[in-house]
């Protein structure tokens, strides 16, 4: 039997705001809206799916100087929350419920002051403390950032005011397209960050997309896989680290996106038991990275997907116990996530 699941990673925005995202040109693969109706369509509504959570979309910033587009973007959230759909926006009322949290994007590198300006500001964008509580954590993606963007002075302050504030940090690294170097970042930056913290003001960091390997490697003896695979299991020796498994199609050879889930499953086994291995399913979450998984992969890359997974807690031989962890107890334990309460 199927088990209940979370996706806790996904990523929505209305047609009406793509001039909004960094990433969007006109002839962007993920152009159009994407909205609940598209994720519903993708994952052909199973009723075994509890809900998902909405990760900050890349929205235009100006390098931390314009928070015009985030705070839309928190805006957009309180929409979907309330369900109270704008024109053409793509959910009803009933869709509200799917929606369990919601990671917005912060200016994590400008320091603690002007963070916790920016936090008063996101809590008005949200318009209601029942919105506010369903903001569990903030991103800031590292993975297009200079080096050593997070290891200022700035950051560390932010990341330690997200925890005192009982706030996570999703950390995404592209160790595929800027190497070693963002591997050792990321371990560095944790060991600031909680360096002279209480135990439980320690912000906790939900690792995103396997911190993106090289996929294309071939061989176990490749020194990108072995230095992945050595900062994995030094990432995990921290207790509040959580890793997504997540993010692998994105890191494929074209050539292999399209095949069947066995094939894709086959090929990438020896990062899925390292991270397995690593973490352990009680801090190990299945999400998706839709609707960015679809690139090169076709509309049943959610579909797929969870059957990777489901190969996964197969050959590891997972209990009950486990994969209850792995489809949702753990996205519910990373993000303090309560049972769900209509906010509207």
């Amino acid at each position: 039997m199927p088990f209940p699941t979370i996706d806790s990673h996904i990523h929505l925005y209305p047609e009406s705001e793509l001039s909004s995202l960094a990433w969007h040109t006109p002839s962007h693969p993920l152009t159009g809206r994407h909205s609940v109706a598209e994720f519903q369509t993708a994952t052909s509504s199973p009723p075994e799916l509890d809900g998902f959570i909405l990760i900050e979309a890349d929205r235009k910033n100006d390098d931390s100087k314009d928070w015009t587009a985030p705070l839309q973007e928190i805006a957009w959230a309180r929409r979907l929350l309330a369900g109270a759909p704008g024109a053409d926006e793509g959910f009803t009322l009933a869709d509200s419920k799917q929606c369990l949290a919601v990671v917005p994007w912060a200016p994590v590198p400008l320091g603690a002051e002007k963070l916790s300006e920016y936090l008063a500001k996101a809590e008005e964008a949200a318009g209601s403390p029942e919105v506010w509580a369903r903001v569990k954590g903030f991103r800031y993606l590292l993975q297009d950032k200079p080096s050593g963007t997070a290891l200022g002075d700035g950051f560390i302050e932010g990341l330690k005011l997200l925890g005192k504030r009982g706030y996570v940090f999703d950390l995404g690294v592209d160790q595929h397209r800027r190497g070693r170097a963002q591997l050792e970042e990321a371990v560095d930056l944790i060991d600031r960050a909680h360096d002279g913290v209480d135990e439980e003001e320690k912000v906790v960091f939900i690792l995103n997309h396997l911190c993106k390997p090289d996929l294309t490697v071939i061989s176990q003896t490749d020194p990108s896989f072995i230095a992945w695979r050595t900062t994995m299991f030094t990432l995990s020796k921290c207790r509040r680290t959580y890793m997504k498994l997540s993010g692998c199609f994105s890191e494929l050879p074209d050539g292999l996106k399209a095949r069947p889930a066995a094939d894709i499953f086959s090929a990438i086994l020896p990062w899925l038991a390292v991270v397995l291995a690593a973490f352990g399913p009680s801090r190990i979450m299945f999400a998706s990275d839709w609707p960015v998984c679809s690139v090169g992969v076709g509309d049943d890359a959610w579909q797929k997907w969870h059957k990777v997974v489901e190969m996964v807690c197969d050959l590891a031989g997972l209990s009950e116990e486990d994969q209850r962890m792995l489809w949702s107890g753990t996205a519910k334990a990373a993000y303090n996530l309560n049972e769900f309460v209509a906010v509207f």
